[in-house]
């Protein structure tokens, strides 16, 4: 890329008289170049003759993230931004389409009253965000550069305005305007730098000062033009020495007496070496940002993967470079035997900064690695088009697994010390370094890399294996071109946890999580703070979750101050306190929760995987709370009506969401029940859409949304009539029975508070025999004594099934009537003898397949547990032994016979007698759940939620 000199003549005459004693050498070297530059304004800003690629004639394009300044048409086909498909993405970087003058022109004129004094508002509002992709603010000094600088950017602004004026209605004013400022910053147009650096200043100063912040894309853009203005400066510095060397020989081919002072060679050399060390920092600083970007795009971050910019930049800086060493190479003589070994000592260093940093991972391997499992990775290598040196055997890159110390040690050394050893064995690690001429890549791909073993390390105090962090060491040896420098590359991935099993996952990735959010640039590997601010948890939670879910739906900070809670274990301070905390590692992921059996992070985790796997369009549509604890549901939901009900996240389960809803007893008293969370198993049986379709109990959305109108676009089309085959079409249904639909037991004597046993709701057979019928039917079955009535226990809400099963025809001759619902009580004549044995009691609902014989059963107190527990079940004392002769006729249906209280159980049990065979006892009702939730229960799931463990019940048929 080549600085072309502005102005006519006389302008180069006037940049010649302002390099001071270099005067009229230079000057005279500018003006012949001068003359053969066709356009009077510079190319670098953009005229109607030279209108810019892709924005139009006499409109510079705004520059792309990651390059250079707006190229022409005219510039050299390698020095032109990269076209789509050339490397990295295959696609070229567009501008954000945030802009400060995009803020600025919604805010209220009267921000920026006192800054339009020298230059007019109306002007500034026609220039709009051009004005912002200019380098005034980065354009410092009065020298030569400086002026030719900002007088194109006048000439370009002059022209900028006058094509917009041509399509507005105030042409005339507009033109009378730009005349008044072309008439008044024409002769020194590093006034108008500094004006219009002071507009621009004072507007970020009202966008900070309501805002708190600028936007991300206007600090890229400046970043980009000082880094584009820096090199321009520094090819600037390069035509200057050569424009010097070239005055010294002419003067002395003329025999002038006038010639150079002998030191003004070496300070331009020197200043020249200097500002290419400040680009050389400018690069090293963009290829930090890159590296950091890609570790936050590990927790869901945006990230611009396209590396082409990147190149583009290395490579320009490079090209400066060459040419600049060429000068003081050939002022060898003019610099001295001392002064030369120094200036090039510094220039080894710049390129060998340059070359190691732009070998760079560009696809990192999975950070969270399981063994004997493949993966894929990729390095490039920026320079590596420009710089390599053919080779009749490839250049080979080599991948091996290091240690947290070993990293630490490589980077110490810079990355100049070859590994001692690799601390994993990985299969397919080297692969060749290939530079594809199209595209204009170099990179070493590798594939089907498989990591057979770990050497695990010696770990800290009480680091668990999900805490040790290990990386990918690629490396190499190449030789540069043109001076055959042989340099070792070496390029650390992020961190990885290396894992043996699917179990380790859920702590592994709290690991990286915390590492990629926390950890700074430049880092000793892997250094990272044991705690961080509240503040900056929540943004990475809420970022993680986003990305999880893939949702433009965050979290808000009702949900932070819930998850404070949770994490703090402080239910008693504000949001506002919350703020001011921080947050330790040990809290995030290693401390057990207070009365749960699992860390903040795994519950967290369990949250983001069933929201994405189950839930991601509810929430999308803002239909789940989610982040709510129970006891804050209550007091919403309390003063709402009936019917009213929401969607939060289990408290007590990992990857659970429940429905909280409202109920009212007859006495108009309210009270919130919560549903049996379900997990993402039961959501993949029947959607959460559905189900809420099914429960007639639930009616509004919180606040008052009629739950149709909420959640009808997520009610799956339900089947009817038959299908092709001819079968007739099913359908899950789920119910859920409250406390309140049950029946009232106070005729049998039963409290109403007393715990109503949870069964499925399969068919029963009701006696419905009149008192002085019961004798004959229960003589033969037990001898006569006292009857003992025994409440049914009530109160445990109960899930209903649709299924219905046909009694045989000797039960209905006994036992007529039959009903869905559970059997209430028999009511009986007191005179009637009463029965003693154990064995009798009142009948529970009949579950076919379901007996456990023997004389001694053990049995599990209160019922199955909902889920299968690792534990032992207690043991209860043998039943008391039967005294009755085994009868001959009896139906295997039990009595229906109520007991007194008996001290010695704990739950009410039911046998029956069998001909030949020993007491059986139909099953027990199961306890209340976990939490007290109602269980839903579906038709087709059987037995649904309550699950019996057979294996332990000996003679189960």
């Amino acid at each position: 890329m080549f600085l072309k000199v502005s102005g006519s003549s006389t302008s180069a005459l006037r940049l010649g008289s302002g390099l001071g004693q270099r005067g009229q050498a230079v000057g005279n070297v500018l003006l012949a170049r001068a003359r053969d530059v066709a356009p009077a304004r510079s190319w670098l800003w953009g005229t109607r003759s030279q209108p810019w690629a892709g924005g139009g004639a006499g409109v510079p394009e705004a520059p792309r993230l990651g390059g250079e300044l707006p190229v022409p048409r005219a510039l050299p086909q390698d020095l032109a931004p990269a076209p789509a498909g050339s490397g990295g993405s295959g696609s070229q970087v567009t501008l954000p389409k945030m802009s400060l003058w995009s803020i600025v022109s919604q805010m209220p004129p009267e921000d920026f009253s006192g800054l339009f004094t020298e230059f007019p508002r109306s002007l500034r509002c026609l220039l709009a965000d051009w004005l912002e992709n200019q380098p005034w603010e980065f354009l410092n000094g009065s020298d030569a550069f400086c002026t030719s600088v900002a007088g194109g950017m006048l000439s370009a602004m002059l022209e900028k305005l006058r094509s917009t004026a041509s399509s507005d209605r105030q042409q005339c004013q507009i033109l009378q305007q730009v005349s008044g400022v072309e008439n008044t910053y024409r002769r020194d147009p590093l006034r108008l730098v500094a004006v219009l650096k002071a507009i621009l200043e004072g507007e970020k100063a009202a966008v900070l000062k309501r805002d708190r912040h600028l936007p991300l894309s206007f600090h890229r853009r400046q970043e980009e033009l000082k880094f584009s203005l820096g090199l321009q400066r520094l090819q600037h510095r390069v035509r200057e020495i050569q424009a010097l060397r070239d005055g010294a020989a002419a003067s002395l081919q003329l025999k002038m007496e006038a010639k150079p002072p002998e030191s003004e060679l070496p300070t331009l050399i020197l200043e020249a070496v200097k500002e290419l060390e400040a680009a050389k920092q400018q690069v090293l600083k963009r290829i930090q940002i890159w590296k950091r970007q890609q570790q936050l795009a590990g927790n869901g971050a945006l990230f611009e993967e396209n590396l082409s910019p990147l190149q583009k930049r290395c490579e320009n800086l490079v090209e400066v470079y060459f040419q600049l060493h060429q000068q003081v190479m050939a002022a060898s003589t003019e610099l001295g035997a001392e002064l030369l070994p120094r200036i090039l000592e510094r220039f080894s260093e710049v390129l060998s900064s340059l070359v190691k940093s732009s070998f760079l991972v560009e696809k990192q391997p999975p950070q969270v690695l399981k063994t004997q499992t493949k993966f894929q990775a990729s390095v490039r290598f920026l320079l590596g088009p420009q710089l390599l040196k053919a080779s009749s055997k490839p250049y080979m890159v080599r991948a091996d697994m290091v240690t947290e110390k070993q990293a630490r040690e490589q980077a110490l050394s810079a990355y100049s010390n070859a590994l001692s050893e690799s601390t994993g064995d990985i299969m397919h690690n080297v692969v060749a370094l290939e530079t594809n001429p199209t595209s204009g890549t170099c990179c070493a791909n590798f594939k089907n890399v498989l990591l057979k073993k770990i050497k695990r390390c010696e770990r800290k105090g009480s680091e668990s294996v999900t805490e040790e962090k290990c990386a990918m060491l690629f490396s190499t040896t190449v030789t540069l071109t043109p001076s055959n420098l042989s340099i070792h590359l070496q390029v650390l991935s992020l961190p990885i946890v290396v894992i043996v099993h699917g179990n380790q996952d859920n702590n592994a990735k709290a690991t990286v999580l915390w590492d990629n959010a926390f950890s700074e640039i430049d880092r000793v590997p892997f250094m990272v703070a044991e705690r961080v601010p509240w503040e900056k948890m929540c943004d990475t939670l809420n970022l993680k979750f986003m990305a999880e879910v893939q949702t433009t739906k965050g979290l808000l900070k009702e949900h932070y101050f819930f998850l404070a809670q949770k994490i703090f274990n402080d239910h008693s301070a504000s949001l506002e306190d919350f703020q001011s905390r921080s947050v330790s590692w040990a809290q995030f992921n290693k401390e057990i929760l207070p009365g749960r059996g699992f860390t903040f992070w795994q519950w967290f985790d369990g949250v983001l995987d069933l929201t994405k796997r189950c839930l991601k369009s509810y929430w999308s549509d803002r239909l789940i709370i989610g982040f709510i604890s129970k006891q804050y549901v209550c007091k919403l939901l309390s003063t709402e009506p009936d019917g009213t009900f929401l969607l939060r996240f289990s408290d007590s389960e990992i990857g659970g969401v429940t429905i909280a809803h409202v109920i009212r007893g007859k006495d108009g008293s309210s009270q919130v029940e919560n549903i049996q969370p379900f997990s993402a198993k039961d959501l993949s049986i029947r959607s959460l859409g559905d189900r809420i379709r099914d429960l007639g109990q639930l009616r509004n959305l919180y606040p008052n949304t009629p739950k149709d109108q909420a959640f009808g676009s997520h009610y799956n089309k339900e089947q009817t009539g038959k299908d092709g085959r001819g079968y007739v079409s099913t359908a899950i249904k789920m119910t859920v029975e409250s406390e309140r639909d049950q029946q009232p037991q106070s005729a049998a004597g039963a409290p109403p508070d007393a715990p109503q046993a949870q069964m499925f709701s399969l068919p029963v057979l009701q006696p419905e025999l009149p008192p002085e019928s019961l004798q004959s039917v229960l003589s033969p079955i037990c001898p006569p004594a006292p009857f003992c009535p025994q409440p049914i226990p009530t109160g445990y809400p109960t899930a209903e099934s649709n299924i219905n099963i046909m009694a045989s025809d000797s039960l209905r001759s006994s036992f007529p009537s039959t009903s869905p619902m559970l059997s209430p009580p028999l009511v009986v004549d007191p005179a009637l003898p009463r029965c003693q044995d154990l064995a009798f009691r009142n009948p529970l609902p009949f579950m076919p397949n379901q007996y456990i014989t023997g004389e001694a059963s053990q049995l599990l107190s209160g019922g199955p547990s909902p889920e299968p527990q690792d534990e032992e079940m207690p043991e209860l004392g043998p039943f008391p032994p039967m005294v009755d002769q085994p009868l001959q006729s009896s139906p295997r249906m039990p009595p229906s016979m109520d007991l007194p209280p008996s001290s010695d159980l704990d739950q009410f049990l039911l046998q029956e007698m069998s001909l030949e065979g020993p007491a059986l006892c139909p099953p027990f009702p199961p306890p209340l759940p976990r939490g007290g939730y109602p269980s839903p229960n579906a038709s087709c799931w059987g037995l649904g939620e309550s699950r019996w463990d057979d294996s332990i019940r000996p003679g189960h048929v």
